[in-house]
């Protein structure tokens, strides 16, 4: 939003200085992004050409002699065709930028005469594009003075950068509100003419949707004359970057800045019948005034006649009903339109307007009868005719939201205190209604502020009108009690699974959230409600169901650079369904080529082995410990999901039904579905799924208790069928005894004729270590018996003879 300050004290009475203004601005919360000082034309003065000769060697160059108001007259070479002795214009000096040809002037010369400097055109000020000549001022023009200053382009420019909630900071006027209501000056709150016309409208409105336009004003103006702008609005538009193109459309876009009221103007001779507001048919086109055909859909809105559509509606105006140099009969349009259509239309066909801007936003309802007023008096003084009543449908006025506010608010939510007298002073100089006397009042809310809601909104205003920046800091206060874990459990897991893999030689990785259709469908997932409404591109089209196909395809591009050997992991979520309880915190990890643990890629040793599921499997349960599963109670299933070798992969288990992880060497046909190669294993835990440790009494460690007993290992070897799973056959033993018996190793696996085509032998040693006494031969004896018992009542095995 850009707005001049000449324009601002249009609407404020101050005193301020323009630094003051400013950071006024920023402090009501209108953040200035940039102020234009204008200083770029401050050099340039007003001169009058003494003399114009002919240049000796060029037939369209004059030497010119120009008084510059010093008393010595300067030499300028100037080629413009207007150049003659008597014309005063805007002179530029060595060293003067001239910002239209973005170059700094030095004494030169020009086919052999030496310039002094030249006299500019409109376009090398940024004035205009003109530049068939150069400035032609008035001969009462004082020679000598800046040129800036005498024709009022030393106006300084302030840019704000406004938030979506504040719809009535778009127009000068409502930023000269708050500035008035921080005391920086008052309010020159003129009343508005009301305009009360000669006999009815002829054109009338029909709403067909009423949903999308809530109200509708409309007012004929005959005998117009229809020509260039004045002067004043044409350097007022020009200045924040508007083109002016005619009195009418001027006003409108004066209008639009200065109220944040976007108007329209249709020529009355290209309007068949009455102005309709209604949905557009499914393929109808119109010729905007930006030059460009659309083609609409049935969910964008129009202003049609019986000609077709002559608008976009809020948003755009077509040219077929514009206004030209021939309007003599004009139907000024100041109307209402839903905020959420404006916006989706408006990004639909990739339109941005400043009434897109203002009107999505949320414009003041209040404001659309009075807003005509005003612009049919401005049509009045500079294009005269005679009005018409207005035409005003659909509109049922405004009724305030009202809303039941405690002054204590303010201190609750700020920590400062400003009295209810202060409060009640600020909201009414912003145009809020308070009534009551105690501490809760009933605030009623001005229809230019659609953004305020509640107690919070209401807060916020009185504090911007306090200051912000009186908000002195404050230390926090130190708690006496020590303080409590701060990070919730799932983000303790997280860390610590980072840091685990980390530690492991891996590199983390931030994978995109979507992948395509295909991929989500490979790895479980592609239900509809986890596709995109509107996705980025092609191929991230769903929410992914698992972390590995974004990490196995950053391996592959990892690959094709030549950088084959990576191990990376991701923490993050996965989606298996809309609803929150459906998201999961997943930790994963890919190792591709040779990325073990203990290094990579050949060795004069030996090259080194290519990842397999062993790697992966170790990664998984390096995740887990450091997320805090209970590891040594773990169970190791055969085989896991489809996208996994079936032969080379497992299922991590806490009991029958909870499972925590998978991990193996992905399936070929996953890889060429990938478009990924090479040695390659993963892994997935589910850190959400990890019961919650049980709370201890004391955050103290528990006591060490040493056995001062001597440790014993005894050896086993036990026939088993080749199904049997190494890990039930060990868990048989450890559970033979669990106080006595603290650890079990498998440390031969052996298969042979003599065992039988289906039997394998596995030996394992049994640390067994006493507590309260030193076991005599029979404690051994009966311990191997219930050894032996229970690993031939779990697994069926036998010891080998």
């Amino acid at each position: 939003m850009k707005f001049t300050l000449s324009w601002l004290k249009e609407h404020l009475d101050t005193d301020a200085s323009l630094e003051e203004i400013v950071e006024r601005l920023t402090m009501l919360g209108l953040e200035v992004e940039s102020v234009d000082d204008k200083a770029a034309l401050k050099p340039f003065v007003i001169a009058k050409i003494l003399t114009a000769e002919q240049h000796p060697d060029a037939d369209r160059l004059r030497v010119l002699s120009v008084d510059t108001g010093t008393g010595t007259p300067i030499q300028v070479v100037c080629g413009a065709p207007n150049a003659r002795a008597g014309l005063i214009g805007a002179f530029a000096a060595p060293g003067t930028y001239v910002p239209g040809i973005d170059v700094t002037l030095s004494v030169g010369k020009i086919r052999g005469v030496e310039s002094h400097g030249m006299m500019c055109s409109e376009r090398e000020l940024e004035l205009s594009d003109e530049h068939n000549g150069i400035i032609d001022l008035p001969e009462d023009a004082p020679v000598g003075t800046s040129f800036a200053s005498w024709a009022k382009l030393d106006d300084p420019v302030i840019e704000i950068n406004l938030t979506p909630n504040r719809p009535d900071a778009t127009g000068v006027y409502g930023i000269a509100r708050d500035l008035a209501a921080s005391g920086l000056g008052t309010l020159k709150d003129a009343p508005i003419p009301t305009i009360k016309g000669e006999g009815a409208c002829p054109t009338k409105v029909v709403i067909e949707a009423p949903e999308f336009c809530p109200g509708f004003a409309l007012r004929l103006v005959r005998g117009v004359k229809n020509g260039p702008s004045p002067k004043w609005l044409q350097q007022r538009l020009l200045s924040i970057g508007l083109r002016p193109i005619n009195a009418l459309v001027d006003i409108t876009n004066y209008m639009t800045f200065d109220r944040a009221r976007p108007l329209h103007v249709f020529d009355l001779k290209k309007v068949a019948g009455n102005l309709v507001v209604r949905a557009a048919k499914d393929g109808e086109t119109v010729l905007a005034l930006d030059g460009r055909e659309y083609t609409l859909s049935a969910s964008n809105y129009v202003i049609a006649d019986d000609n077709g559509v002559e608008s976009i509606a809020g948003i755009m105006g077509g040219e077929h009903s514009g206004c030209d140099e021939n309007t003599t009969d004009v139907l000024i349009e100041s109307a209402l339109w839903d905020p959420i259509t404006i916006a989706r239309t408006g990004r639909s066909l990739g339109i941005i307007t400043d009434a897109r801007y203002r009107f999505e936003r949320g414009v003041d309802p209040e404001f659309m009868a009075p807003g005509l007023d005003l612009a049919t008096q401005m049509v009045l003084d500079l294009c005269s005719g005679t009005p018409s009543e207005a035409e005003i449908v659909g509109y049922a006025g405004y009724t305030p939201k009202v809303i039941s506010f405690p002054f204590g608010e303010v201190k609750r939510l700020t920590g400062i205190d400003v009295s209810a007298d202060e409060s009640r002073a600020f909201l009414t100089r912003l145009g809020f209604g308070v009534e009551g006397d105690g501490d809760v009042v009933n605030v009623s809310v001005p229809s230019w502020r659609p953004d305020v809601d509640g107690k919070a909104d209401i807060v916020e205003e009185v504090m911007r009108i306090y200051g912000v920046d009186l908000i002195e800091p404050q230390p926090l206060g130190g708690n006496e009690a020590v303080n409590g874990r701060i990070l919730t459990p799932i983000q303790i897991r997280t860390r610590n699974a980072k840091r685990a893999l980390a530690v492991r030689g891996m590199m983390e990785a931030v994978t995109y959230s979507f992948i395509s259709a295909k991929q989500a469908e490979l790895f479980g997932g592609g239900q509809n409600e986890l596709k995109l409404a509107n996705p980025i591109a092609a191929d991230m089209s769903d929410m992914r169901p698992s972390l590995l196909p974004g990490l196995i395809s950053a391996a592959q591009r990892n690959a094709d650079r030549g950088f084959g050997d990576v191990a990376l992991f991701e923490v993050s979520g996965t989606y298996e369904g809309d609803k929150p309880e459906q998201q999961r915190r997943v930790a994963g990890g890919i190792r591709r080529g040779t990325a073990k643990i203990d290094g990579q890629g050949r060795h004069w040793a030996g090259n080194a082995q290519a990842v397999g599921v062993f790697d992966a499997k170790a990664d998984a349960f390096a995740a887990l410990e450091a997320a805090g599963a209970p590891v040594d109670r773990l169970q190791i299933e055969a085989g896991g999901p489809s996208w996994y070798h079936p032969g080379r992969s497992g299922t991590i288990k806490l009991g029958p039904k909870v499972i925590l992880g998978t991990f193996g060497e992905f399936h070929p046909k996953t890889l060429d579905a990938l478009d990924a190669s090479g040695p390659l294993c993963g892994f997935e835990v589910f850190l959400d799924a990890i019961p919650e440790a049980k709370a201890k009494p004391t955050r103290t460690k528990p006591r060490l208790d040493l056995s001062p007993f001597q440790a014993v290992k005894r050896d086993f070897a036990f026939v088993v069928d080749k199904s049997v799973e190494v890990a039930s056959l060990t868990k048989a033993a450890a559970s033979a005894d669990k106080k006595l018996v603290n650890a079990v190793r498998v440390f031969d696996i052996f298969e042979g004729a003599s065992l039988g085509e289906v039997k394998k032998s596995v030996a394992i040693e049994v640390s067994i270590q006493p507590i309260d006494r030193t076991l005599t031969d029979e404690d051994f004896e009966a311990l191997a018996k219930k050894i032996v018992d229970n690993v031939a009542k779990q697994t069926g095995g036998v010891l080998r003879g």
